[in-house]
């Protein structure tokens, strides 16, 4: 093997060592683990959609000894849980810019295992956008999605840059044949608000809607090109849309003056930001074109 191969070898180990003194494996079971990050002293960063049961939680430090852990809080739509763990003190001093990750730069992803410590895949940047919302509404900016295999072990480590510093969160469940790394801006915020609140305050306007296409005769009179808008299936009682006066059947046609096409259209706008705020509605109902103003509440314990 060349010098410069066992160079970068050498580096990689490097790395993967200096990140995995900051990770823990979460486990819930008698067998079975994945990941987590000493997001600060006494906080861990794991993923939520691996986080089964709320209580009995226990972690495996980077010292080899099992701790016990307290869930602090739940985001689904980050696919983040923080965990309260007085033992999980090595937090990283710094962080690396997830802004700064370019498509084709090589990334790690480093997790641990209960039993057998550190664990490393070793991937690249293939995506990077400004911003681009996921499930349930969230923008997630910058959006960095990684080529990388993962196994279940290293779900929830920490996305190490070339550079050594830990750049993210890692967690598949937004890009299924990779992985997302999370901006590290993204968890701190979500840290914050579960630290706060314990949960992620979230918009609703209290309706149950469905994707539809259009027939072409109420496009025409709508004058609108987009050919899909949203129809209302149901509508909770005293819940913001009810109280704007909107009904089962209506079709949802535009928020803000904003054509709705799809269902991610609707959660763009119910960001924690707008609780609060009104929010004018354009429907349809019986063919004839209506508007509502509708005043966004918080979600009723932060549930879905």
């Amino acid at each position: 093997m060349s010098a410069e191969w066992i160079a970068i070898s050498n580096a990689l180990a490097d790395a993967t060592e200096q990140a995995a003194a900051h990770t823990v494996a979460v486990h819930t079971e008698p067998q079975g683990s994945w990941s987590g990050v000493i997001w600060r002293p006494g906080l861990i960063v794991t993923t939520e959609h691996a986080l089964r049961r709320d209580e009995e939680i226990q972690v495996t430090l980077p010292d080899g000894k099992v701790a016990n852990a307290k869930l602090q809080g739940r985001d689904p739509s980050t696919d983040l849980a923080l965990l309260k763990c007085e033992d999980a003190i090595t937090a990283p001093v710094a962080w690396g810019e997830t802004a700064a990750l370019k498509v084709g730069q090589l990334t790690l992803v480093v997790g641990r295992t209960r039993g057998s410590g550190p664990v490393a895949a070793l991937g690249c940047v293939s995506l990077v956008a400004k911003e681009r919302r996921v499930w349930g509404g969230s923008a997630i900016s910058p959006y960095v999605r990684l080529d990388v295999a993962m196994q279940r072990t290293a779900v929830g480590g920490a996305v190490v840059s070339a550079g050594g510093q830990i750049s993210g969160f890692a967690t598949p469940k937004f890009a299924p044949a990779g992985a997302l790394a999370l901006p590290v801006d993204t968890v701190n915020r979500v840290v914050d608000a579960l630290l706060t609140k314990g949960r992620i305050p979230r918009g609703y306007l209290g309706v149950g809607l469905q994707p539809i296409r259009l027939p072409d005769n109420l496009r025409e009179v709508l004058q609108r090109r987009e050919k899909t808008a949203a129809i209302v299936l149901d509508v909770e009682p005293e819940g913001p849309a009810n109280k704007a006066g909107v009904l089962i059947g209506d079709i949802l046609t535009a928020l803000n003056g904003k054509p709705v096409m799809r269902l991610e259209d609707v959660y763009a706008h119910l960001h924690d930001e707008q609780i609060g705020k009104s929010l004018s509605a354009e429907f349809l109902r019986g063919g004839v074109k209506r508007e509502a103003n509708v005043v966004i509440g918080e979600r009723p314990n932060g549930g879905d």
